[in-house]
């Protein structure tokens, strides 16, 4: 069982929550904490070898920690996730596949594209699939459209799977750091639309890709991962994207995996990440 915390920093956290766990019974299996001094927060990441009745372990360190100190105390860590694509698969395949083979850490409950592109994929998966057309009605009836279908599942988490739609304030309210999103390029370079072109016209010798939450700032959200590779003068654009698409998969399936697993705590537009 998993337990995350986070708080206003004081003197004597670390023992006072070991405390009640050795009170409650509970062998710590690990324990991995962190302060940010220039914030004064602290933040933990507990687990332990049993699952107590999480209400009641939550109320326990909640009177012990300072006031409003979020604590999860997570018995059922397998997370529920609906997908957003539009017409590149490969993010999505990767998904499917280790849903599939249960290796995701969390269940994928449907498919939602703007296009229907990837339809046929899905089925093979037998995975449902929802399109709604970004063509039909204004902006916020498309996105009402697809609200309300992401809401049908009462999903933990909104993948952005490559998916080619700028999302408004709306939405993200919806689901605040929530939204999990694959930028194609190493942020905070090449923001927005085509930086593999931008990369290749500005002659970088290393490209990459990120992983972020969703903020109301375009590709500025909190980052959970990064990776680069090298390229050099032979590469073209258009190889660039293939190597690119590579890395955005790896980098996706990396960030995934962390906040599956509870390791990554929010902390303004910066994360603490207990790998």
């Amino acid at each position: 069982m998993i337990i995350v915390i986070q708080c206003k920093d004081q003197v004597g956290l670390v023992a006072y929550i070991a405390a009640i766990l050795a009170k409650q019974h509970l062998n710590i299996v690990s324990m991995r904490e962190h302060v940010d001094q220039n914030e004064s927060l602290f933040f933990m990441r507990v687990e332990v070898d049993d699952n107590p009745e999480s209400a009641q372990l939550e109320q326990l360190l909640k009177r012990l920690l300072p006031d409003g100190a979020m604590v999860l105390v997570n018995p059922l860590p397998h997370k529920k996730v609906v997908v957003l694509v539009t017409k590149e698969y490969h993010c999505l395949a990767d998904i499917l596949i280790r849903n599939y083979f249960k290796t995701l850490g969390a269940t994928v409950q449907c498919v939602i594209g703007n296009h229907a592109t990837l339809q046929n994929i899905c089925k093979r998966f037998d995975m449902p699939f929802h399109h709604i057309s970004h063509e039909e009605g204004t902006k916020e009836e498309f996105e009402q459209r697809v609200i309300e279908t992401v809401e049908q599942y009462t999903p933990d988490y909104v993948v952005l799977a490559k998916y080619m739609r700028i999302l408004s304030p709306n939405f993200v309210s919806r689901f605040p750091m929530r939204i999990i999103n694959i930028h194609h390029s190493f942020l905070p370079a090449f923001i927005g639309a085509n930086p593999y072109r931008k990369a290749f016209e500005r002659g970088v010798k290393l490209i990459g890709a990120t992983a972020h939450f969703v903020s109301n700032e375009l590709d500025e959200g909190p980052i959970i991962a990064q990776q680069i590779i090298p390229v050099n003068h032979t590469f073209t654009a258009a190889t660039m994207v293939k190597a690119g698409q590579e890395i955005e998969t790896s980098v996706l399936a990396r960030a995934l995996k962390l906040v599956f697993e509870d390791r990554v705590f929010v902390s303004k537009n910066k994360t603490v990440i207990f790998e």
